[in-house]
């Protein structure tokens, strides 16, 4: 073999996979490479969106939901398949197009995205109902064929059989004929008992060998002939705009081929990324920052802290708080800061943008194709440069997406505003089509101009009676929304996890402000309450302190009317070893949260040096999400919910300074490193629930969990995150 100093790490891994042993699951997205189940045309049966048989036996699942690593792609074939009775060994997925009448997400009133942890929970019963309707099609075509039956008829791994004549067909030799069949209208689902992939450890993620073997494609390895790659120069306070560019120099970088001006900065194009990088560093661009953001952290903690001494907007209100605060025997007050967020996703912002007279195509981690779609077609009509929008129909199907893998995303690529991905519209348009547009935004574009968690201050008041026992509890939330505002003008993400407080106390109060700033936020991994839980969590435990109550059994006591979050707590108390003695320095620190429709408690051991090192050695959790389809996705949900997190909780911070954000990599915002990561423990509640979200729900808890130990271990109270500022 001849060696090749140009051939890439990915393409090595392909070729190793090629010439070694052959893989028994495979995943094709659209726009990657050809598929490997796509039979001859009239050879497959189709008999709804969501699969396909081929007549090698194959079962191609339509995922309508983006992999971007949190299991979807196998979670929805195992529905699909269990139902289907089909060999698991032969099933593939592929992504679906953009279509919300095919695929739209019923929680989301329709639109088509993925979000919310509630890829499995919305799609349960439809994907397992396409399996239900295929079997029953093949079996009534076997039946037909073998003049037997259909109850006679049974199906295992892939093979419909008749034991009574010994007569047996694998899938693909029934496709021509069960294709012929009419759909039916009702079919039966399986019982819970005769389930054999649902629930089952031993089914394997579909996604992984691809990734392993360097085989899935991911936008960042997506090419098109031709295409230019495109960096962006974007304004380093939020708000400005560029006045005036000089692109000389950077056009006198090899390979840079156009610099433009788009509405969110000036883009540089080239027939690489090493060659758009260097010409984005010789560009010279004047910003007007006349209604930029010049605001730094300490001014927005400062007016957030002035805003939590004043009533806010009311969430929820129950009994009379005042009042009850007034009578009570002791009263606690707390207030609690946590900073600006970033994504972080490894895989950074990118997509590739193709303009001809016949649409426009878009290829990349689609994560809210309803929303993009719109918006994409929006920004055509109105034509953000305008002559290639001239040419296009602006019908939606003039708009195609591709769903590619993602790298992560953690809420950031379904943007409010599709932000992202209309700048590589906009770029494609500046350039009239011409070639094809790969924009790639860097670490550092992330870092320091993409969208944020909004930062947020939390100020509580608790009143405990004689008994110790909590009879008032008033929670205000200080923060910046991004456009989820109730009907009362309340930021929905700002107050939830505290106006459905499941602690039984008998006067409740939840209100809240908002901070109006040009930075630009979004949802993040378990959108408000990742904040909330750390407010709610901690101040429990500085109430247990102050009633002279244990942190859990206080606890207890005011969850006796909610079993499933009460159950969770006990697992994982008593998994923890809770009420154990701990090594010198090290405490104990527990938390209980509901979010998405499922309950999850955490225990954190952590060791806290003389020097103040902090040192998380071990988490317990305990999750009830419902009846569970694929139990290592849902542990590897709670880890990485946890890993993530702890993240935040331990070292996360983007920070203001003159409106311009102090982080720019890793090196700044950092992210946990492997020797920082605890063991963790998750066990599982067995139910038979609906299935609920797994994605997001381990995250709440673990910085409560953490301060709660670190507080138990030194006797200082925590009130502000990051931990190790």
């Amino acid at each position: 073999m001849t060696a090749r100093a140009d051939l890439s790490r990915r393409d090595f891994l392909r070729t190793s996979a090629a010439v070694g042993a052959g893989l028994t699951v495979a995943v094709w997205l659209p726009g990657c490479t050809a598929n490997p189940a796509t039979a001859a045309p009239g050879s497959e049966f189709a008999p709804n969106a969501f699969l396909r048989i081929g007549t090698d036996d194959t079962v191609t699942v339509i995922s309508k939901h983006l992999e971007m690593g949190q299991g979807p792609h196998t979670g929805l074939a195992t529905l699909v398949a269990e139902e289907l009775d089909a060999d698991w060994s032969r099933v593939v997925v592929e992504g679906a197009p953009a279509n919300d009448k095919l695929y739209g997400n019923v929680t989301w009133g329709g639109a088509m995205g993925t979000g919310g942890s509630n890829s499995i929970s919305s799609s349960f019963e439809p994907y397992r109902e396409a399996g239900a309707r295929a079997r029953a099609m093949l079996v009534a075509a076997a039946a037909q064929q073998w003049s037997v039956k259909p109850e006679e008829i049974t199906v295992v791994k892939g093979v419909v059989s008749h034991p009574g004549s010994g007569k047996s067909a694998r899938f693909g030799e029934l496709v021509a004929a069960a294709s012929a069949l009419p759909v039916p209208a009702k079919v039966t689902l399986k019982e819970p008992a005769a389930f054999t992939l649902i629930g089952n450890d031993a089914v394997r993620r579909l996604d992984i060998p691809a990734k392993v073997t360097g085989q899935a494609t991911f936008t960042q390895d997506f090419k098109l002939p031709g295409m230019l790659t495109a960096l962006v120069a974007h304004p380093p306070r939020f708000g400005a705009t560029a006045k005036s560019y000089d692109a000389t120099a950077a056009k006198a970088v090899p390979g840079v081929s156009d610099v433009v001006q788009v509405p969110t900065g000036v883009a540089v194009l080239a027939t690489d990324f090493w060659a758009a990088k260097k010409g984005r560093e010789a560009l010279v661009v004047q910003w007007d920052d006349s209604k930029a953001e010049k605001r730094g952290s300490d001014d927005l903690w400062q007016e957030a802290r002035a805003l939590a001494a004043k009533p806010g907007v009311v969430a929820k209100q129950e009994g009379d708080v005042a009042k009850a605060l007034a009578g009570a025997a002791k009263v606690v007050e707390a207030t609690y800061e946590l900073p600006f967020l970033a994504h972080a996703a490894m895989e950074p912002l990118n997509c590739v943008v193709q303009l001809t007279t016949d649409g426009c195509q878009i290829w990349y981690g689609a994560q809210s194709q309803t929303g993009d779609k719109g918006a994409v077609q929006k920004a055509l009509k109105g034509g953000i440069v305008g002559r290639v929008a001239s040419r296009l129909g602006m019908g939606a199907d003039a708009i195609k997406l591709n769903m590619l893998y993602a790298g992560g995303s953690f809420g950031r690529r379904a943007s409010v505003d599709a932000d992202y991905v209309l700048e590589g519209v906009s770029i494609a348009q500046a350039i009239d089509g011409r070639a094809p547009v790969k924009l790639v935004w860097t670490r550092e574009d992330d870092t320091h101009a993409g969208n944020y968690r909004p930062m947020f201050l939390h100020a509580l008041a608790g009143g405990l009676d004689g008994n110790g026992r909590l009879v008032a509890w008033r929670s205000r939330s200080i923060g910046q929304s991004f456009s989820q505002l109730s009907r009362t003008g309340v930021d929905d993400a700002g107050v939830e996890g505290l106006s459905e407080l499941l602690y039984d106390v008998p006067n409740v109060l939840a209100d809240n402000h908002i901070i109006t700033s040009a930075v630009t936020t979004q949802w993040w991994r378990s959108v408000g309450h990742s904040h909330t839980a750390f407010a709610k969590e901690r101040f429990i435990d500085e109430l247990a302190q102050a009633a002279g109550k244990d942190p859990v059994e206080f606890r207890r006591v005011l969850l006796a009317g909610q079993p499933r979050l009460l159950g969770v707590l006990n697992l994982a108390a008593e998994k923890a070893g809770w009420g154990t003695p701990t090594a010198p320095g090290v405490g104990r620190g527990v938390a209980v949260h509901k979010s998405f429709d499922s309950y999850v408690a955490e225990v954190a051991e952590v060791a806290v040096g003389k020097n103040g090192a902090i040192k998380v050695q071990r988490v317990v959790c305990a999750v009830d999400c419902g009846v569970v389809v694929n139990p290592d996705i849902v542990r590897a949900q709670m880890e990485g919910g946890i890993a993530y997190g702890l993240s935040a909780a331990l070292d996360g911070a983007i920070t203001l300074d003159g409106g311009a954000v102090q982080q720019s990599n890793f090196d700044r915002y950092k992210v946990l490193r492997m020797s920082d990561m605890p063991v963790v423990e998750v066990h599982i509640v067995p139910s038979t629930e609906k299935p609920t979200g797994v994605g997001e729900p381990g995250l709440p808890p673990i910085a409560p969990a953490v301060a709660n130990a670190i507080a138990a271990a030194t006797g200082k109270p925590v009130r502000r995150l990051p931990l190790r500022a």
